[in-house]
């Protein structure tokens, strides 16, 4: 457990690192604007959780989760080192915009095959049915956060300086870190991620030998194939022609759709299991209106720690992309109080269905920004506020993260079938992938006086209180609506809820 927990806190280095001052270079040394940056940092995030359904896919079928995780490591240590030498020639923009998206290319390709194949292998930890996974993925998650505490302090100092030039001292950091994370895995992994009976776990499938008796499983039919492949044509057409989604959009959306039922209409799978799998993919529509209002941590948060927070605290003003460390800082600290509480009700038969923890997660959500939202009402764009309100967004936000995300990839593990465990957890990822995207969409609405007025389904977002009402309705019926389903939910899974 520690070693995945070691490993994953500097992968999650070198990712919040590199997103604590992406948007920043992108608006102050590339001179991009805001609604620019936040439509490529949301095309970005939204393509890092596409690319595990195909890293989960290769390693269910062919190279299991050990050499997907290293493979995922090399290429993101590659897309690292490009960010450093795009910002290391941020002032010849031909150069440097094709070394920043060549390093997006290899970091989205790269947590691919790192993130879904970790976090699996922390539930190939555990027996089935033991209870103990909750607070298992509880203390991962901790990890998790602990190198995203760590990132943005690190490479904000470094690289958030004033000056554009020393940018690439904070991507440099978070190349570092991945290094580091893959280094130690591959040192580690043969001593310790082993089963009690020293079998290694996250081996590749092994191939069985039919017996004479025995019918080889079918092969996807070409028809099937081509089936789903027009109808993932056609909703990307829909989306980018009539939806105007654009091409990154439309791809992720349509891909998001199609994928999961192309896996729930595998005819080897049964009754229950497919009831299951419809438990998860619910739950995961509902996770993208979490993640599409707590992603604004990187961009419209960001833009607003930036210009409209006094940062000044005992004469020193703390950089912007430091307060992305409150909400990580906030989990490693009450991470260990949740998995407790978890355990502690579990051991009452007491414990909330997962449909439930996800709904109060997206309930303190709602109320995180319906606190700030009143903070900034009747304010003028000249004028700062409080870094207390931005403080109490993010506690807020923390505590609604703790009941849906690390018990969201508990339950992926528990109720997916074994032959599909990395597969639908790239699933699950599908839905966040989708989150990111729409979240830099909702940040490119970020009002800015020197812009045309932005409107959100005929809304007009004239100031900071209607943007940020936006994500109090958006998660706010979210909530509601989740919590009206969850005993529904809590039935169709069959008693590993």
């Amino acid at each position: 457990m520690y070693v995945l927990f070691f490993t994953e806190m500097w992968e999650r280095f070198s990712y919040y690192g590199m997103r604590a001052i992406f948007t920043l270079y992108m608006i102050k040394a590339l001179l991009f604007d805001k609604a620019l940056a936040s439509e490529i940092y949301g095309s970005y995030t939204g393509l890092v959780y596409l690319t595990p359904l195909l890293g989960g896919y290769v390693a269910d079928r062919y190279w299991g989760n050990r050499r997907s995780i290293f493979f995922g490591g090399i290429m993101m240590a590659i897309g690292q080192l490009c960010m450093f030498l795009s910002a290391s020639n941020y002032e010849t923009l031909s150069l440097a915009q094709p070394l920043l998206f060549t390093g997006l290319g290899f970091l989205i390709l790269g947590n691919g095959f790192f993130k879904p194949n970790i976090s699996t292998m922390v539930g190939q930890l555990y027996p089935e049915g033991d209870k103990r996974v909750d607070s298992a993925f509880t203390i991962f998650y901790m990890g998790i956060n602990l190198g995203a505490f760590i990132a943005p302090i690190a490479c904000g100092i470094m690289g958030e300086t004033g000056n554009p030039a020393d940018f690439k001292w904070g991507f440099l950091a978070a190349c570092i870190g991945m290094i580091v994370s893959t280094i130690s895995f591959e040192l580690l992994k043969n001593k310790y991620i082993v089963t009690p009976d020293g079998k290694s776990v996250g081996m590749p499938p092994v191939k069985k030998v039919l017996e004479k008796h025995e019918i080889a499983t079918p092969k996807v039919p070409m028809a099937q194939v081509l089936m789903w492949s027009v109808l993932t044509i056609g909703l990307f057409l829909i989306f980018n022609y009539v939806l105007d989604a654009g091409y990154i959009g439309s791809a992720i959306y349509s891909i998001t759709l199609v994928g999961p039922a192309a896996i729930v209409t595998d005819k080897s799978l049964s009754y229950e299991e497919k009831q299951r799998i419809f438990v998860i993919y619910i739950l995961a529509f509902f996770v993208i209106f979490f993640w599409a209002a707590f992603e604004q941590a990187g961009a419209s948060l960001t833009f607003f720690a930036s210009e409209q927070t006094d940062r000044y605290l005992l004469g020193y003003e703390i950089p912007a992309s430091i307060f992305q460390s409150v909400n990580a800082v906030l989990i490693v600290i009450l991470a260990p109080i949740f998995a407790a509480f978890w355990t502690f009700l579990g051991k009452r038969n007491s414990e909330p269905a997962s449909p439930t923890k996800q709904a109060f997660g997206l309930l303190f959500l709602a109320i995180g920004y319906l606190v700030i939202a009143f903070g900034v009402k009747g304010i003028q764009p000249e004028l700062k506020v409080s870094m207390m309100w931005l403080f109490g967004l993010y506690l807020l936000h923390t505590i609604g993260e703790l009941c849906l995300s690390p018990i969201g990839l508990s339950m992926v593990v528990k109720l997916a079938p074994a032959k599909f465990a990395s597969l639908l957890m790239g699933v699950w990822f599908l839905s966040t992938a989708s989150a990111n995207k729409f979240a830099g969409t909702l940040s490119a609405l970020y009002p800015d006086p020197t812009m045309p007025i932005p409107s959100f389904l005929g809304f007009e977002i004239t100031g900071l209180f209607e943007f940020f009402i936006i994500f109090v309705v958006l998660s706010g019926i979210a909530s509601l609506i989740l919590f009206l389903l969850s005993k529904k939910l809590q039935k169709m899974m069959h008693g590993l809820g």
